[in-house]
């Protein structure tokens, strides 16, 4: 028997969630070119047409609504399964952040942050492993969370407190899940220059962005996990730029 250290992603299925841009519209890019039909998810109705147009509808379709809400990303799943007939791979990426002290930052802005990076995750993880279970073959969970899940920064608290809980929150599932054949990935990027608190606490064009990862380089790590033969599984995976002080 042959040993291939890759696997075909070809016409499987995944769901991304923050999919309008940044890690998430790079990582629907990345997995089209690996022939993977894609179910994007994100608020901005616009900028998801737009990557349809890019995309083509024959590999891509979007739903427009808000992650926080359960019944939206069982939507996503039935999109897929509705679409081509199963889902293979979901990707939690939606999340938002913002530089302040914990007092600085208003009541209704940490509480959208901690609803969009954990409890959507929860919501998303959940429609897709119902569905993992009705097909009975596993599949595949990648969270996109972040190295401040392992070591907060100051003026960061509670974004880092929503990312401790993704770390939590894949490890466990890991245990969980694999007997059934699906595998749980942590991807934790440091600094990317994405969107990402633009306006709250980074200013777009500033020059410490040019140090950072690019959405690309994050996307790529999502298609080597995804590629890895089913009898291997990257648990946790921190990115960091060369460029970029740790």
């Amino acid at each position: 028997m042959t040993y291939s250290a890759t696997r075909a992603i070809d016409k499987t299925v995944a769901v991304i969630t923050g999919a309008s841009a940044g890690i998430g519209a790079a990582t629907a890019r990345t997995l089209v070119d690996a022939g993977a039909r894609v179910v994007l998810g994100a608020r901005r109705k616009e900028r998801l047409d737009e990557l349809v147009d890019e995309l083509g509808e024959e590999n891509v379709v979007a739903v427009a609504g808000d992650v926080r809400d359960p019944g939206f990303n069982e939507t996503l799943v039935a999109e897929a399964v509705d679409r081509w007939g199963r889902i293979d791979t979901v990707v939690a990426n939606a999340g938002i952040g913002a530089y302040g002290g914990i007092l600085d930052l208003e009541d209704d802005h940490l509480r959208e942050m901690v609803e969009t990076n954990y409890l959507a995750t929860v919501w998303t993880v959940r429609s897709a492993v119902r569905r993992f279970r009705a097909q009975g073959d596993g599949g595949d969970i990648v969270i996109v969370s972040s190295v401040a899940g392992f070591r907060g920064g100051a003026d960061e608290a509670v974004y880092a407190g929503t990312k401790f809980a993704q770390v939590g929150l894949a490890g466990a599932l890991d245990r969980e899940l694999r007997a059934e054949g699906t595998r749980v990935t942590l991807i934790c990027p440091a600094g990317t220059a994405t969107e990402f608190a633009i306006g709250a606490g980074r200013e777009e064009g500033s020059p410490e962005l040019d140090a950072y990862l690019r959405s690309d380089d994050v996307a790529h790590a999502v298609r080597v996990v995804l590629e890895q033969p089913r009898s291997v599984r990257t648990t946790v995976w921190q990115l960091w730029s060369a460029q970029q002080q740790s």
